[in-house]
């Protein structure tokens, strides 16, 4: 299979991966701002949000930063993920994944993003640092 080629706009936020109890209520604080994923499932409500958001008594992992896939894919491609992974996998960096309808977010920690975007970068990918929403 030929290898994808993407773009990836690095996020200014630093976010946090947030884990509360699988039953308990959307906290007021996890539903607004620019970078906002609520995942139940039936051990965990979790919850990514801006690191300054998140209340200092909330189990969670900090510093994360975020890559956006810019433009838009679509479900039938596959690979897509996959591409960006295994860099990063060879370069010993972990990423936690979100899809949306329209594109990808890898997220992984603030102090591998050099590390993960020279691996990104050797694998053909091109990473803006500074890009508009």
């Amino acid at each position: 299979m030929k290898q994808r080629r993407l773009t990836l706009a690095l996020l200014p936020e630093t976010l946090a991966v947030s884990r509360l109890e699988a039953k308990a209520q959307v906290p007021v604080w996890a539903w607004s701002g620019p970078v906002v994923s609520i995942t139940r499932a039936q051990v965990e409500l979790c919850i990514v949000r801006e690191d300054a958001a998140v209340p200092s008594h909330v189990i969670c992992q900090r510093g994360f930063r975020c890559l956006r896939v810019l433009g838009r894919l679509d479900f039938a491609e596959t690979g897509v993920l996959e591409s960006m992974a295994e860099p990063l996998a060879r370069a010993g960096i972990s990423i936690f994944a979100l899809s949306t309808y329209g594109t990808d977010y890898l997220r992984l920690p603030d102090g591998n993003l050099n590390a993960a975007v020279s691996a990104l970068s050797e694998a053909g990918h091109a990473v803006h640092r500074r890009v508009s929403p």
